[in-house]
């Protein structure tokens, strides 16, 4: 893994795009469209509104919301509906014992969620999900995400509304902080699994990935624990031009993580990871090959970035893998779907060295 660059610059804010012809035929062809009871704009008519604080009492970017009492009960319960539907397929026999415990808003970011959090009346477990401003960006990330990753996603969409489910974790800034030096956990394995992050992020462009937009899932396991990486924020999904900015290497909020991993990891053992993941994003892409191939038609067609854009990474993209082909593209889903191209070949010809005994790294 190259040495980090902390001169990335900061993120300007991304304007939404609509979510319209080829994509919401392709959101409804595969259920992701479904009429939904209560929409985002609804959502912004609340009445009062109440700085909400960690278990330390320290200010958060979210506040609670309270909506008037004569409507409270009907919103309520058509937001237990979108859960229902996001979770179940729309049984709302298996989840009357839910109740809408409450919702949060932050005004910070792109999408200005709502987070709703559901208490099953029984045993008083907790579970969450959001409602956003629909956007493009973010419902193409969200799909690249559930079809080329090891993580299956949840989402809803319909007009202007786009529902998530909650994506646990710990936030990568804490994770950093408190668990990297602290906790008993493998380096190698926390290396490796940056490794993969990095290179899923920059084959299907999924951009800003600082500390604070994903997060880290460690699972315990019969030799230590397992850890995976699983980004949390979609807002900039193949939007801006510059090929660092795909990459969660460079950003300084990843510094000290990156350096982390270059002192516990070789170079070459990092290329093997890279190649693993290559390989893994290969199978999962043709496993569901119609389904992405509709997907990036989709994707190929959208404006969802400048053309200026669109050329100046191309041009950074035709020179790292070396193929003109790239100079050709139009489009961001044309970009993504010449990276899935690039690495095809590129474990292609790893398979016919080894058949060859070379050792290529």
């Amino acid at each position: 893994m190259p040495e980090v660059d902390a001169n990335v610059p900061p993120t300007a804010k991304k304007p939404p795009f609509p979510i319209a012809g080829g994509l919401r035929n392709y959101l409804a062809r595969y259920k992701r469209e479904r009429e939904l009871p209560v929409t985002y704009e609804r959502m912004r008519d609340f009445h009062e509104a109440i700085p909400l604080t960690d278990e330390k009492g320290k200010p958060t970017l979210w506040d609670s919301v309270i909506y008037r009492a004569d409507e409270m009960g009907d919103l309520y319960e058509g937001l237990k509906r979108i859960y229902g539907l996001l979770k179940v397929d729309g049984d709302f026999s298996v989840v009357e014992h839910l109740y809408i415990d409450r919702v949060d808003f932050c005004s910070f970011g792109n999408s200005t969620p709502f987070r709703i959090r559901v208490v099953n009346a029984y045993n008083d477990n907790q579970d969450y999900f959001y409602l956003k401003k629909a956007d493009a960006s973010r419902a193409y990330g969200l799909e690249l995400e559930h079809l080329l990753s090891p993580n299956r996603l949840n989402f809803l969409t319909h007009g202007t509304t786009l529902v998530e489910e909650h994506i646990a974790g710990i936030p990568g800034d804490v994770f950093i902080e408190k668990w990297l030096p602290d906790r008993d956990l493998s380096p190698v394995r926390v290396a490796k699994e940056m490794v993969k992050f990095n290179e899923r992020c920059f084959v299907r462009l999924l951009g800003d990935m600082r500390s604070y937009n994903y997060v880290v899932v460690v699972t315990p396991d019969f030799e230590g624990a397992q850890v995976r990486i699983r980004a949390m924020d979609f807002d900039q999904q193949s939007y801006n031009g510059r090929k660092k900015f795909y990459l969660p290497q460079f950003f300084k909020e990843n510094a000290e993580v990156v350096l982390y991993c270059t002192k516990h990891l070789h170079s070459k053992t990092a290329r093997q990871y890279q190649r693993e993941e290559q390989t893994l994003m290969l199978q999962r892409a043709d496993l569901a090959s119609m389904r992405l191939g509709v997907l990036l038609e989709a994707m190929a067609k959208d404006p969802i970035a400048p053309l200026e854009k669109v050329h100046e990474l191309r041009a950074s993209l035709a020179d790292h893998y070396q193929r003109d082909e790239y100079r050709r593209c139009e489009s961001m889903g044309e970009l993504v779907r010449e990276n899935l191209e690039s690495i095809r070949r590129a474990v292609g010809q790893s398979s016919r060295a080894e058949k060859l005994g070379e050792y290529i790294f």
